[in-house]
């Protein structure tokens, strides 16, 4: 019995410990923000192309609102061969600090780190193998540079002038600049109402390069032709309104890269065909409420038009809608809808995601269209020639459910809005 105990007991302390080993790997908090190369005044972002390694200086973050900064703390350094394969210095412990999403300042990388060919034991950092002089900074909180908790930024320094011992850049490179803009009217066009945003991650690539960024991009890069995307944030409610990959030829010159986006917030305001046949909705509806329902096609099971002229009319037309000659369905969520409109609850020049009528010509490429186009869609389907009555078989029926649907989702909150103001975003570790 006691060595029965022994064992239990050595069985409990050895799953404590792969417990305890497996919590702290899933404690370990990924790396949001990004860091990159800056020189001594840090007046850059993305500098990227120095005259000499005592040039280059570390900063990050960022800060900017709506975007997250580093995550607070002390962070590893080093600095490797593009590829990542060749450490060329390090620093001794984790000697940058962050404080409030930000570097406290720039860090000199070769005052920071310490060179590889010395056994880390003299300033600096190697030369790079690499034939265009281009180097990485890695950032992390882990010694081990893990990816999950580390952050990364390649540059380059171009050699001296063995003649004239010149270090001064010679500027072959082009400049790339990447935007991004909040497209609060959702039509692809950067227009004066929209705003930029700062800090949503891109992804630069060619065939000699791979680097994400953060907006707004201002860097200087070999010729080449690169591939400019961007990422789709950790939460989902972003929509994009451009085309999300761009292709930028800095052979030809500098060049500029934009990308807009808007967020989707939930919908609001909207009362149901059950609300405007109660009590409540029916002490609402006014002479002029029943002379707009007049004025639309509204129809009834068997086709005919409706006009009501009393509130308890349409409280048994609203109660007795059915789906079984589309059009009638079709009619009372647009009278629901109008009522919502006509007191308030919504507004026709209110921007929705509606994907479904895209297909219509309703809502634009992007999936988005005002609830007024919505209702306008509606009303004039209905007033065209054999609309009035859509059973299964009728050609004019798939447009007409879709449209109930989006007015069903207006009259029930469940179609989204689109938000005057972006939204929180964030990034899953590159």
């Amino acid at each position: 019995m006691q060595a029965r105990w022994k064992f239990l007991a050595l069985v409990l302390v050895i799953v404590g410990a792969i417990f305890a080993t497996t919590a702290g790997v899933a404690s370990a908090e990924p790396v949001s923000g990004a860091v990159f190369t800056t020189d001594s005044a840090c007046s850059g972002t993305d500098l990227n192309l120095y005259g000499a390694k005592s040039d280059v200086y570390l900063d990050g973050g960022p800060a900017h609102s709506g975007a997250a900064g580093l995550p607070d703390g002390s962070y590893y350094v080093q600095v490797t061969d593009p590829s990542g394969a060749m450490v060329l210095g390090k620093s001794a412990g984790a000697d940058a600090t962050v404080l409030n999403g930000e570097f406290v300042q720039c860090y000199q990388l070769t005052d920071t780190l310490y060179t590889a060919s010395s056994g880390f034991t003299t300033k600096g950092y190697d030369d790079t193998p690499n034939a265009g002089g281009v180097y990485k900074v890695w950032v992390s909180t882990s010694s081990d540079f893990t990816n999950s908790v580390t952050k990364t930024d390649n540059f380059k320094v171009e050699a001296c002038d063995p003649e004239t011992e010149d270090c001064t850049p010679v500027f072959s490179q082009n400049r790339l600049t990447v935007e991004k803009f909040y497209d609060a009217d959702a039509n692809g066009l950067w227009d004066n109402a929209d705003t930029e945003i700062l800090g949503w991650q891109v992804r630069i690539q060619s065939d000699a390069f791979d680097q994400f960024a953060f907006t707004a991009v201002n860097m200087l890069l070999d010729p080449a032709i690169y591939t400019v995307s961007e990422s789709d944030p950790v939460e989902t409610n972003w929509i994009h309104t451009t085309p999300t990959s761009a292709m930028a030829d800095l052979t030809a010159g500098d060049q500029d890269v934009t990308f807009g986006n808007i967020c989707l917030v939930s919908g609001h305001g909207g009362l149901t065909l059950g609300f405007w046949s109660n009590r409540n909705g029916q002490a609402l509806i006014s002479g002029g409420d029943l002379t707009a329902l007049q004025n639309q096609n509204l129809v009834t099971a068997t086709g005919v038009a409706f006009q009501p002229t009393t509130a308890a009319q349409v409280k048994s037309w609203l109660l007795s809608a059915t789906a079984t000659n589309m059009a009638y369905m079709l009619s009372a969520q647009l009278a629901a809808t109008t009522l919502d409109v006509l007191h308030g609850f919504l507004s026709d020049s209110q921007l929705i995601y509606a994907p479904s009528l895209t297909a219509y010509g309703i809502s634009n490429s992007a999936g988005f269209t005002t609830i007024g186009a919505v209702r306008t869609a509606a009303n004039n389907d209905l007033g065209a020639l054999g609309h009035n009555v859509t059973l299964s078989a009728s050609p004019y029926r798939a447009k007409q459910e879709a449209l109930k649907n989006v007015l069903d989702g207006l009259n029930n909150n469940t179609v989204p809005f689109a938000s005057a103001t972006p939204c929180a975003f964030s990034f899953a570790t590159q």
